[in-house]
């Protein structure tokens, strides 16, 4: 069990060691290949709103079959950026999660980071731990910041994509559905959105699942979500919103596995970078020009070459 590099850095560390006061925490979801060389400002955001300089950040690379070169990588970025702390749990097994080292970190932490791999692998991993229970707790509570790339963003809803097809028409067989973690339990995630053209299936999903809200999300772009309900735009691509709140028909019941599926009165809005939408309202908010925009105001990353990255 890789439980060594926790346990160096655990020492003399008081369970107290919380959040700073004046950090804002958020849920921030995330399409996918997120800049890692240059500006960094997805990845730079997450740093911030995990703590700045005081962030102590977790990267969790479960999903991935290479964990402990993603997880070195990330805790490259982070270092880099001036972070107090950060440890990587190499969580390969389910027994892990209930390790005392990695239940305390979880407590002192002020930022969790789920990188990208295979959604079915993390939730396989890590749902219905008490690791994850509590995590969700604190996210909840707003005490820690929790970011998730990828498959790290697939598994925020309740319902989740696991799998499934593109470039067709919107049916049942385009879509595979499982359990994610919950951490928003109202929405449904795809990611790689555009860049994989996965509206058909994000559609699909939706159409199973009409009480729920579709977030598309394209690569290099997040979605970040505060704890007032409100749901911001950032980086280069956009955010497409899938909402069923007003549709009127669909014979998603009657349509066999291929066949096409008819939904009516679907809305769906594309928001680029600093746009803003109140995810629980399900309403367009006027611009913010003191949002995400302007870019967080922390310490800036001291930026190495792209060879040390």
């Amino acid at each position: 069990m890789p439980q060594t590099d926790i346990m160096l850095q655990l020492e003399s560390q008081p369970l107290e060691q919380r959040m700073p006061q004046a950090t804002k925490t958020a849920i921030m979801v995330i399409g996918g290949a997120e800049d890692k060389v240059h500006g960094r400002e997805i990845l730079h955001t997450f740093f911030c709103r995990a703590g700045s300089t005081e962030a102590r950040i977790a990267v969790i690379p479960s999903a991935s079959r290479e964990p402990a070169v993603l997880g070195d990588r990330y805790r490259t970025i982070f270092q880099q950026m001036g972070a107090k702390e950060v440890v990587v749990l190499d969580i390969r097994d389910r027994d892990q999660s209930e390790h005392p080292d990695m239940k305390q970190y979880i407590e002192q932490c002020t930022g969790v980071f789920l990188t990208g791999g295979d959604q079915l692998r993390l939730c396989g991993l890590l749902a219905d731990t008490s690791l994850m229970e509590r995590l969700r707790k604190r996210v909840h509570l707003g005490e820690i910041s929790l970011a998730g790339t990828s498959a790290g963003a697939a598994v925020m809803g309740y319902h989740m994509i696991a799998g499934g097809g593109s470039g067709e028409s919107p049916n049942r067989s385009l879509v595979d559905m499982a359990t994610g973690l919950g951490m928003l339990p109202e929405i449904i995630v795809d990611q790689h959105f555009h860049n994989r053209n996965r509206m058909a299936r994000l559609i699909s999903a939706i159409a199973a699942y009409p009480d729920r809200l579709g977030i598309g999300i394209d690569e290099d772009t997040c979605a970040m979500f505060d704890r007032d309900g409100v749901l911001q735009v950032m980086g280069k691509g956009t955010v497409a919103i899938v909402d069923p709140g007003e549709v009127d028909y669909t014979n998603h019941a009657a349509a066999g596995a291929n066949e096409p599926l008819s939904i009516y009165n679907l809305r769906v809005h594309y928001l680029s970078h600093g746009d803003r939408y109140h995810f629980q309202k399900r309403i367009i908010l006027p611009a913010d020009p003191q949002s995400v925009k302007q870019g967080e105001q922390c310490p800036l990353p001291q930026l190495s070459s792209p060879n040390q990255s």
